[in-house]
């Protein structure tokens, strides 16, 4: 629709970017789940190149469908968004660091007991913990050829289910 395709050039990217974020951040858990933070923390930290791509390539394709679905969909937006770094500033990283800890986050319980039973300040282990959320994203921005589940990626896409 020409009207459709009007308004959207005159919206303020910004603020599409920032509802994104809050949309994701809002979720009732985050799209790479609470239950599956500590398991990404750990794959990140391999230093085996083929454990970790291995590792991580299994952890993303255990998610539920939903959350895995709408990764690739996001995945795909991000890498998009880099095509025109020259113009929008936002490479990989940039956008690694401010997507990885609205899509990845550890429980507030988990994020409790981690703080109570370790010498590290909060100030450090915050830092740790974005440090490796950002990691995680940039990981998957930057592999190649993450292989998807199709079948049930087309599955999802094409029900008429509510």
């Amino acid at each position: 629709n020409r009207d459709v395709s009007l308004m959207m050039r005159e919206m303020d990217v910004n603020a599409i970017a920032g509802t994104l974020k809050l949309y994701f951040r809002e979720l009732p858990e985050p799209l790479f789940t609470d239950e599956m933070y500590p398991n990404f923390a750990g794959g990140i930290a391999l230093s085996d190149r083929e454990a970790k791509e291995s590792c991580m390539l299994n952890l993303l394709l255990s998610l539920p469908e939903a959350n895995l679905v709408t990764f690739f969909f996001l995945l795909e937006h991000l890498k998009r968004v880099t095509e025109n770094e020259g113009v929008n500033k936002m490479s990989l990283h940039n956008l690694a660091t401010v997507f990885g800890p609205t899509l990845l986050r550890p429980s507030e319980k988990d994020s409790k007991l981690s703080s109570s039973s370790t010498p590290i300040s909060m100030n450090d282990s915050w830092s740790l913990e974005v440090m490796c959320q950002v990691q995680v994203l940039l990981y998957f921005l930057q592999l190649e050829g993450i292989p998807t589940p199709d079948s049930k990626r087309q599955s999802l896409l094409f029900t008429t289910e509510v």
